[in-house]
Protein backbone atom coordinates (compact mmCIF):
# COMPACT_ATOMS: atom_id res chain seq x y z
CA UNK A 1 0.00 0.00 0.00
CA UNK A 2 3.11 2.57 0.82
CA UNK A 3 4.19 1.61 -2.39
CA UNK A 4 0.89 2.34 -4.34
CA UNK A 5 0.94 5.97 -2.20
CA UNK A 6 4.21 6.71 -3.03
CA UNK A 7 4.05 6.12 -6.46
CA UNK A 8 0.79 8.50 -6.56
CA UNK A 9 2.67 11.30 -4.74
CA UNK A 10 5.39 11.12 -7.31
CA UNK A 11 2.69 11.52 -10.56
CA UNK A 12 1.45 14.51 -8.19
CA UNK A 13 4.06 16.06 -7.83
CA UNK A 14 5.07 15.19 -11.80
CA UNK A 15 2.26 16.67 -13.00
CA UNK A 16 2.76 19.90 -10.14
CA UNK A 17 5.86 20.35 -12.27
CA UNK A 18 4.30 19.42 -15.78
CA UNK A 19 1.66 22.52 -14.82
CA UNK A 20 4.37 24.57 -14.09
CA UNK A 21 6.00 24.63 -17.22
CA UNK A 22 2.84 24.73 -19.29
CA UNK A 23 1.83 27.76 -17.73
CA UNK A 24 4.73 29.82 -18.47
CA UNK A 25 6.25 31.76 -21.02
CA UNK A 26 9.34 29.97 -22.03
CA UNK A 27 12.24 27.68 -20.42
CA UNK A 28 11.83 28.30 -16.81
CA UNK A 29 14.81 27.70 -13.90
CA UNK A 30 14.47 24.59 -11.69
CA UNK A 31 14.52 26.96 -8.60
CA UNK A 32 11.47 28.69 -9.96
CA UNK A 33 9.79 25.48 -11.07
CA UNK A 34 10.61 24.06 -7.62
CA UNK A 35 9.18 27.11 -6.18
CA UNK A 36 5.56 26.55 -8.37
CA UNK A 37 5.15 22.82 -7.60
CA UNK A 38 5.86 23.49 -4.04
CA UNK A 39 8.74 20.91 -3.94
CA UNK A 40 12.60 20.87 -2.68
CA UNK A 41 14.51 21.14 -5.23
CA UNK A 42 16.38 17.55 -5.51
CA UNK A 43 12.93 15.97 -5.64
CA UNK A 44 12.38 18.67 -8.73
CA UNK A 45 15.36 17.77 -10.50
CA UNK A 46 14.92 14.13 -9.83
CA UNK A 47 11.92 14.27 -11.05
CA UNK A 48 12.37 16.44 -14.20
CA UNK A 49 15.07 14.01 -15.12
CA UNK A 50 12.62 11.10 -15.40
CA UNK A 51 10.08 13.02 -17.41
CA UNK A 52 13.30 14.69 -19.84
CA UNK A 53 14.08 11.09 -20.11
CA UNK A 54 10.85 10.31 -21.88
CA UNK A 55 10.67 13.29 -23.84
CA UNK A 56 8.23 15.12 -21.86
CA UNK A 57 10.98 17.81 -20.62
CA UNK A 58 14.03 19.05 -22.62
CA UNK A 59 16.70 21.05 -20.67
CA UNK A 60 18.31 23.80 -22.44
CA UNK A 61 21.75 25.14 -23.02
CA UNK A 62 21.02 27.54 -20.34
CA UNK A 63 20.03 25.11 -17.57
CA UNK A 64 16.15 25.98 -17.72
CA UNK A 65 13.31 23.32 -18.10
CA UNK A 66 10.94 23.33 -20.95
CA UNK A 67 7.95 21.21 -22.23
CA UNK A 68 9.56 18.26 -24.40
CA UNK A 69 8.57 17.92 -28.64
CA UNK A 70 6.60 13.98 -27.10
CA UNK A 71 3.62 16.17 -26.30
CA UNK A 72 3.22 17.00 -30.23
CA UNK A 73 2.92 13.58 -30.79
CA UNK A 74 0.20 13.37 -27.91
CA UNK A 75 -1.74 16.52 -28.78
CA UNK A 76 -1.49 15.73 -32.79
CA UNK A 77 -2.99 11.63 -31.39
CA UNK A 78 -5.61 13.16 -29.37
CA UNK A 79 -6.47 16.07 -31.89
CA UNK A 80 -7.22 13.45 -34.42
CA UNK A 81 -9.49 11.25 -32.12
CA UNK A 82 -11.86 13.99 -31.19
CA UNK A 83 -11.92 15.59 -34.22
CA UNK A 84 -12.49 12.47 -36.26
CA UNK A 85 -16.36 12.45 -36.21
CA UNK A 86 -16.79 15.52 -37.33
CA UNK A 87 -14.03 14.81 -40.12
CA UNK A 88 -15.90 11.92 -41.10
CA UNK A 89 -19.30 13.51 -41.08
CA UNK A 90 -19.60 14.98 -44.18
CA UNK A 91 -17.66 11.79 -46.19
CA UNK A 92 -20.20 9.57 -44.41
CA UNK A 93 -23.40 11.82 -45.35
CA UNK A 94 -22.28 11.28 -49.11
CA UNK A 95 -21.40 7.69 -48.89
CA UNK A 96 -25.19 6.98 -47.48
CA UNK A 97 -27.09 9.61 -50.13
CA UNK A 98 -25.09 7.37 -52.86
CA UNK A 99 -25.49 3.69 -51.53
CA UNK A 100 -28.87 4.25 -49.72
CA UNK A 101 -27.43 2.32 -46.79
CA UNK A 102 -26.21 3.01 -42.83
CA UNK A 103 -22.87 4.11 -42.81
CA UNK A 104 -20.90 3.86 -39.07
CA UNK A 105 -17.73 5.15 -38.21
CA UNK A 106 -16.75 2.78 -35.53
CA UNK A 107 -13.66 2.58 -33.17
CA UNK A 108 -11.89 0.01 -31.29
CA UNK A 109 -11.97 -0.42 -27.34
CA UNK A 110 -10.05 -3.06 -26.27
CA UNK A 111 -11.45 -6.49 -27.29
CA UNK A 112 -14.60 -4.70 -28.85
CA UNK A 113 -15.78 -2.16 -32.18
CA UNK A 114 -17.90 0.45 -30.92
CA UNK A 115 -20.10 2.90 -33.00
CA UNK A 116 -19.23 6.44 -32.33
CA UNK A 117 -21.85 7.89 -35.05
CA UNK A 118 -23.63 6.25 -38.22
CA UNK A 119 -26.25 7.94 -40.94
CA UNK A 120 -28.92 6.62 -42.17
CA UNK A 121 -29.60 6.62 -45.88
CA UNK A 122 -32.75 6.64 -48.11
CA UNK A 123 -33.97 3.16 -48.20
CA UNK A 124 -37.44 3.07 -47.18
CA UNK A 125 -37.85 -0.30 -46.45
CA UNK A 126 -35.90 -2.30 -44.37
CA UNK A 127 -32.86 -0.70 -43.08
CA UNK A 128 -29.89 -1.82 -40.61
CA UNK A 129 -29.42 0.71 -38.10
CA UNK A 130 -26.61 0.56 -35.71
CA UNK A 131 -26.91 2.28 -32.87
CA UNK A 132 -24.18 5.07 -31.74
CA UNK A 133 -22.45 3.64 -28.48
CA UNK A 134 -23.37 0.34 -29.34
CA UNK A 135 -20.09 -2.46 -29.18
CA UNK A 136 -20.02 -5.83 -30.43
CA UNK A 137 -16.73 -8.23 -30.64
CA UNK A 138 -14.23 -7.10 -33.13
CA UNK A 139 -13.95 -10.61 -34.97
CA UNK A 140 -17.62 -10.99 -35.84
CA UNK A 141 -17.73 -7.10 -37.66
CA UNK A 142 -15.55 -6.03 -40.90
CA UNK A 143 -13.91 -2.93 -39.13
CA UNK A 144 -13.47 -5.48 -35.76
CA UNK A 145 -11.50 -7.59 -38.13
CA UNK A 146 -9.71 -4.50 -39.92
CA UNK A 147 -8.08 -4.00 -36.28
CA UNK A 148 -7.09 -7.73 -35.89
CA UNK A 149 -5.59 -7.57 -39.20
CA UNK A 150 -3.44 -4.57 -37.53
CA UNK A 151 -2.42 -6.77 -34.96
CA UNK A 152 0.95 -8.74 -34.56
CA UNK A 153 0.27 -12.86 -34.54
CA UNK A 154 0.59 -12.80 -30.59
CA UNK A 155 -1.82 -10.00 -30.30
CA UNK A 156 -4.37 -11.95 -32.60
CA UNK A 157 -4.07 -15.19 -30.16
CA UNK A 158 -4.27 -13.18 -27.49
CA UNK A 159 -7.75 -12.17 -28.31
CA UNK A 160 -8.69 -15.70 -29.58
CA UNK A 161 -7.52 -16.68 -25.99
CA UNK A 162 -9.54 -13.84 -24.26
CA UNK A 163 -12.91 -14.08 -25.64
CA UNK A 164 -12.76 -18.17 -26.55
CA UNK A 165 -14.26 -16.33 -30.02
CA UNK A 166 -17.81 -16.89 -29.43
CA UNK A 167 -20.30 -17.58 -32.02
CA UNK A 168 -23.23 -15.02 -32.91
CA UNK A 169 -24.27 -17.10 -36.02
CA UNK A 170 -23.53 -20.13 -37.88
CA UNK A 171 -21.30 -17.78 -40.08
CA UNK A 172 -18.85 -16.17 -37.36
CA UNK A 173 -15.40 -17.07 -37.46
CA UNK A 174 -15.12 -19.43 -34.20
CA UNK A 175 -11.63 -20.75 -35.03
CA UNK A 176 -8.08 -19.02 -34.68
CA UNK A 177 -6.98 -20.82 -38.25
CA UNK A 178 -10.26 -19.72 -39.59
CA UNK A 179 -9.46 -15.94 -38.41
CA UNK A 180 -6.12 -16.11 -39.20
CA UNK A 181 -6.81 -16.68 -43.30
CA UNK A 182 -9.53 -14.44 -43.05
CA UNK A 183 -7.13 -11.37 -41.72
CA UNK A 184 -4.17 -11.84 -44.22
CA UNK A 185 -7.29 -11.42 -47.02
CA UNK A 186 -7.99 -8.25 -44.91
CA UNK A 187 -4.21 -7.12 -44.77
CA UNK A 188 -3.63 -7.17 -48.56
CA UNK A 189 -7.11 -5.79 -49.62
CA UNK A 190 -7.67 -2.84 -46.70
CA UNK A 191 -11.10 -3.86 -46.75
CA UNK A 192 -12.76 -6.20 -44.91
CA UNK A 193 -16.39 -8.14 -44.97
CA UNK A 194 -18.83 -9.43 -42.58
CA UNK A 195 -20.75 -11.75 -44.34
CA UNK A 196 -23.80 -12.45 -41.65
CA UNK A 197 -21.30 -13.28 -38.96
CA UNK A 198 -23.16 -10.49 -35.99
CA UNK A 199 -26.60 -11.15 -37.31
CA UNK A 200 -28.18 -13.54 -39.76
CA UNK A 201 -29.56 -11.49 -42.64
CA UNK A 202 -26.94 -8.23 -41.99
CA UNK A 203 -23.93 -8.06 -43.82
CA UNK A 204 -21.23 -5.00 -43.69
CA UNK A 205 -18.01 -3.65 -45.61
CA UNK A 206 -15.53 -1.98 -43.82
CA UNK A 207 -12.36 0.07 -44.67
CA UNK A 208 -9.77 1.12 -42.35
CA UNK A 209 -8.94 4.98 -41.19
CA UNK A 210 -5.54 6.15 -40.49
CA UNK A 211 -4.10 9.47 -39.04
CA UNK A 212 -1.17 11.51 -39.44
CA UNK A 213 1.15 8.85 -38.88
CA UNK A 214 -0.40 6.08 -40.24
CA UNK A 215 -1.92 4.70 -37.23
CA UNK A 216 -4.83 2.65 -37.77
CA UNK A 217 -7.62 5.48 -35.42
CA UNK A 218 -10.91 4.10 -36.91
CA UNK A 219 -12.97 2.08 -39.62
CA UNK A 220 -15.69 3.28 -41.90
CA UNK A 221 -18.48 0.69 -42.69
CA UNK A 222 -21.42 0.05 -44.90
CA UNK A 223 -24.44 -2.09 -43.07
CA UNK A 224 -27.25 -3.52 -45.16
CA UNK A 225 -29.33 -6.44 -45.94
CA UNK A 226 -27.15 -9.32 -47.23
CA UNK A 227 -28.96 -9.54 -50.33
CA UNK A 228 -28.90 -5.63 -50.93
CA UNK A 229 -25.17 -5.34 -51.33
CA UNK A 230 -23.24 -4.35 -54.14
CA UNK A 231 -19.54 -4.94 -55.52
CA UNK A 232 -19.51 -1.24 -56.46
CA UNK A 233 -19.84 -0.31 -52.53
CA UNK A 234 -16.49 -1.57 -52.03
CA UNK A 235 -14.96 1.16 -54.39
CA UNK A 236 -17.17 4.08 -53.17
CA UNK A 237 -16.45 3.09 -49.10
CA UNK A 238 -12.60 3.27 -50.03
CA UNK A 239 -12.42 6.46 -50.84
CA UNK A 240 -14.67 7.69 -48.56
CA UNK A 241 -11.90 6.91 -45.67
CA UNK A 242 -9.38 7.30 -47.70
CA UNK A 243 -10.77 10.95 -47.87
CA UNK A 244 -11.26 10.99 -44.24
CA UNK A 245 -7.95 9.95 -43.61
CA UNK A 246 -6.19 12.77 -45.73
CA UNK A 247 -8.78 15.27 -44.13
CA UNK A 248 -6.50 13.79 -40.98
CA UNK A 249 -3.28 14.26 -42.39
CA UNK A 250 -2.38 10.76 -43.66
CA UNK A 251 -0.65 10.70 -46.73
CA UNK A 252 -1.08 6.92 -48.76
CA UNK A 253 1.90 7.90 -50.82
CA UNK A 254 4.11 7.43 -48.08
CA UNK A 255 3.70 4.06 -47.91
CA UNK A 256 4.01 3.23 -51.22
CA UNK A 257 7.50 4.95 -51.26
Amino acid sequence: MKKVQSSIQVLDRAMGLIGALASGRGPTALTRLAEQAELHTSSAHRILAALAAHGLVEKTGAGEYELGVRWLEVGNRLRARLNIRQVALPFMQRLAETTGETVNLIVRRGDEAVYVERVSGGQTLIQVVQVVGAHAPLHVTAVGKIFLAEDSASGVMGYAERTRLPAYTPNTLVTLEKLRRELDVIRAEQLALDREEAELGVACIGAPIRDAEGKLVAGLSISAPADRHKPEWAALLGTAAAGIGASLGYDAGTERR
